[in-house]
């Protein structure tokens, strides 16, 4: 049982770290990093949206989302302001571009499935089976 290759976490680690290697130079030509493109996909989906709601659709804390979103700001992808409603909030927003980026990429999880050669329903299987380690697992006495 204590073999490393059978372990659950060792195979999610590598899996994770292969992910990220196989979107690199899918997502280059876009002048996005993994975690940037993570961003975009929320904001591509609702725009705009406090950083603190941001931060929660991307499991993130606002403290590690922060950075990325001033990059993205710097690249011309979003803007940043304070919310008029509360001036405690930070509002995230797509510019032009921003959304214009969406259309370039449409293409990327295509090149995901060629690159992987699984079709969407492999894919879609996949993500399923990952839902239970997508979120914040109750601890386990020991």
């Amino acid at each position: 049982m204590l073999r490393l290759d059978n372990q659950l976490c060792f195979a999610l680690v590598t899996a994770a770290r292969n992910v990220v290697s196989i979107y690199r130079p899918i997502l280059e030509p876009l002048g996005l990093t993994h975690p940037q493109y993570l961003v975009m996909l929320a904001l591509w989906e609702d725009s705009p949206r406090s950083l603190r709601d941001l931060a929660d659709a991307l499991a993130l804390e606002p403290a590690t989302l922060s950075p990325l979103v001033k990059r993205l700001e710097s690249q011309g992808l979003v803007t940043r302001a304070r919310s008029g409603a509360d001036e405690r909030v930070l509002d995230v927003g797509l510019t032009l571009e921003g959304a214009g980026l969406r259309t370039r990429a449409l293409e990327v999880p295509g090149r995901v499935m060629a690159v992987t050669g699984m079709d969407a329903a492999e894919i879609a299987r996949l993500r399923d089976a990952l839902t239970r380690f997508s979120g914040r697992m109750p601890v386990v006495p020991s």
